[in-house]
């Protein structure tokens, strides 16, 4: 099971990770596209198109941040938790899914096996949290139990 949380830690920082790139990346080739936009002759046309490659950079900036927020998060995660109850960090294993409550990083499959990683702020997260093993939560009118905390 131990295997099971750090592939789904893992995965979390590679999802991070990628992110993290391809925003760099978005900004790199904005950034290329501001400085080769040469003035042409339609003045406000040339004004109109460095302004939104403007916004959309700014746009990237913001989506740069909270990206940086979120590794810094996940890197704050701790990796060796208490499995009397569940919290940030843990591996849930219920009846019905298998969830790791660090960040939102949608659906991970390792060895044929479906792990939600969610942040500790999601409604599902907050349910867990507190659980202990065999405690039950009702979500979206179904009544889940924990299995296994790792």
């Amino acid at each position: 099971m131990k295997v099971l949380k750090e592939a789904a830690h893992a995965y979390c920082v590679q999802f991070v990770e990628e992110r993290l790139k391809r925003a760099k990346l978005q900004i790199t080739e904005l950034e290329h596209a501001l400085t080769s936009e040469t003035k042409s002759s339609a003045g406000d046309k040339h004004e109109t198109g460095r302004a939104m490659i403007q916004l959309e950079r700014e746009k990237l900036g913001r989506q740069l941040a909270e990206l940086e927020k979120t590794q810094q998060l996940l890197s704050k995660v701790p990796r060796a938790r208490d499995t009397q109850t569940v919290g940030l960090g843990n591996l849930v294993i219920t009846d019905a899914f298998s969830y790791y409550i660090a960040i939102s990083a949608g659906e991970f499959k390792h060895e044929g096996k479906a792990i939600y990683c969610i942040s500790a702020a999601t409604p599902i997260a907050q349910l867990l949290l507190g659980k202990s093993i065999g405690q039950a939560f009702t979500f979206n009118g179904k009544t889940t139990s924990v299995v296994t905390i790792v």
